[in-house]
Formats: C-alpha cells, structure tokens, sequence
C-alpha cells in the first residue's frame, strides 16, 4: 500500500499589499525590500479570515478538485503557528466543524514553517498504518496578527494564506516516497514569541504589545535555513538514489530567495529546478509549501510521475522534507 496526494487546494486572502504600500508607514523601500527577500507584495487576511476560515477555504478546494465525499474524509491535521486560539481548542477542530465531516480524528502541529513537511510525514504515516484511508494536510497562517507592523525587519518578510493536500491511499504509482523531520533546539531563541506560554506569561500592565509579536535574528535564521536546505534535499537524493537529472522540482518553504539561491549554489543544483513565489505572497510558514504546490497545479507544472523535494525550515529550529512522486 502507499499513500499519495490525491489533489491541492489553496486561499490567499483578498487584501494584497505591495511594497510601495509598506513603505508609506516603514522606513524601506521597494528596492530595497525585493533586493534583500525577493518579496514585491503579500496578502494580509481581515478580521474575518481567520486561520480556520482560511484553512477551510483550501480544504474545500482540496476536496472539490478530487470530487471526494466527505464522509470518506478519515482525518484533518493542520499545521499552524498562528492559530485561532492561543492553546486550544486546535484550529484542525473548528476546520472538522466547518466542513461538516462528522466526528473525525482532527489535530494541530506547531513546528512552524517546516509544520507542513512534518504534517505530510505523520499523514502518510496514518494511512501506512492502516489506521485511516483519506485525510486532509492544511498548512495555513495568520502571521499579520503576530507581527510588529513597526519593526522593518520582520514586518516585509511575511502573509497570510492556506493551502491544503488530500491524501489518500493506493496500491503504488503517485507516493509519498520518503519523509525527513529534525529539530535543532539549540537554535529555539532564533526565532520565536517572547511572551504567552507559561513560561513568560502575560502580565496585564507590564507586556509591551511588541513582546507579543514574533521576534527573529535574522542572520542565525539565514545561515541555518542555507545549511539545512541544502542537507535536507542532498540526503532525500542520497536516501532514493537520485540524482539533479532525477529531480523536476524542489518545492522549498518560501523564506527568502537569496536563501534559495545561496542554497542552489551550495548544491549545485540549477536554480530552475526550484519552485519559487515568495514574489507574491511573502513568507506564510507553515502554508507556503502546499500554496506553491497548489499554484503549480493550477498553472499545470506538475505532471503525473514527477519527482518532487520538498524542504522546510523554521522556528524551533525544525527542518525537513518529502520526497513526492506526484
């Protein structure tokens, strides 16, 4: 048995906001920001696209473009940093009640912009198990709420949006192949929320509102994302015994494109091969690598039996990646 993608499904929110636009309230400019991130706009969500809404919305899609009835669906995991609710109930539960699919197993995963490779792996790992045939894998954010809109070196890197896989199982052909999923907690301050667990909780009178937004060093988070980029798709290649000529695309998580180019040379793999749109929607964590599988299906790129890298990188720090034949 095997256990493969079945369709995509995507939701970026209406709102698209341009650098030029950013640059009326930052201290930036267009040329600077695409010179530095390879980012020119983003979609920010409005009050009423929450993640779950968002999320949902691609769902819906995933599930249209397979004509599957819901109540084949076996599961729903979402990965999110950005979730509804701080701690729970998780956003996967208010996606399971949107979409009417019954009492379903649904759950979240926080390993935020490698949440959606990790998300894959226990995917497929449900349906192998035998334990589930069909479910749906959502990689959706609302980053626009956890940012602090005054800060330039966060504020133009990151969007909002979902984007969602049906998987469901098979007796060979379309696969899931191989999975990789790391962390490296040395690296956790790197990236991460000052203020909200029960660590550092809230203190009414004392938590400064950008204690509440994300906070990021930049040049740890560069130098780890090119190591582990290039770490990940070398060891999937090396793991299934293949080689660039192999490889029609890697799908890497949207972050940065001098990243991807740092990582390209450092691999010697031919920049083509990369599937790149941060140009439009900024970073989405956990959603840019299924918003990019979505956005190449439509476009039509991806054809039956392509080989396919998937990498992530992000907070934690996580790291890893698929290996698809799609």
């Amino acid at each position: 048995m095997t256990a493969g993608i079945v369709s995509v499904g995507c939701y970026t929110p209406l709102r698209r906001v341009s650098n030029d636009e950013l640059s009326k309230t930052l201290d930036t400019s267009d040329e600077w920001i695409r010179s530095h991130t390879g980012i020119s706009s983003r979609h920010i969500a409005s009050d009423e696209e929450t993640c779950s809404y968002m999320a949902t919305q691609a769902a819906r899609m995933a599930m249209e473009n397979a004509k599957i009835d819901k109540k084949e669906l076996g599961f729903i995991i979402v990965a999110t940093i950005s979730p509804d609710y701080r701690d729970f109930p998780a956003t996967a539960n208010l996606v399971q009640k949107e979409l009417g699919v019954g009492n379903i197993c649904s759950f979240d995963i926080k390993a935020a912009c490698t949440g959606f490779t990790y998300a894959l792996a226990l995917g497929r790992s449900l349906i192998l198990s035998g334990a589930l045939a069909t479910g749906l894998v959502i990689g959706a954010e609302k980053l626009s709420a956890i940012i602090d809109w005054s800060d330039r070196a966060t504020a133009v890197l990151f969007g909002d949006g979902a984007g969602a896989v049906l998987l469901g199982s098979g007796n060979g052909g379309e696969d899931i192949v191989d999975s990789i999923m790391r962390t490296d907690g040395s690296g956790a301050d790197a990236l991460y929320m000052p203020v909200g667990g029960t660590s550092t909780p809230f203190k009414l009178g004392e938590t400064t509102e950008s204690e509440l937004c994300l906070t990021m060093d930049g040049h740890r988070v560069y130098d780890f994302a090119v190591k582990v980029n290039v770490e990940v798709v070398r060891e999937l290649m090396i793991r299934n015994s293949l080689t660039n000529a192999d490889i029609d695309y890697i799908v890497p998580h949207q972050a940065n494109y001098r990243i991807i180019l740092a990582a390209s040379k450092r691999a010697n793999i031919p920049l083509e091969k990369y599937y790149l749109n941060m140009d439009e929607y900024a970073n989405t964590s956990s959603a840019s690598i299924p918003i990019a599988l979505a956005e190449m299906d439509s476009k039509g790129l991806l054809k039956k039996g392509m080989k396919i890298i998937t990498v992530g990188f992000g907070s934690g720090l996580t790291y890893g990646g698929n290996y698809i034949i799609w």
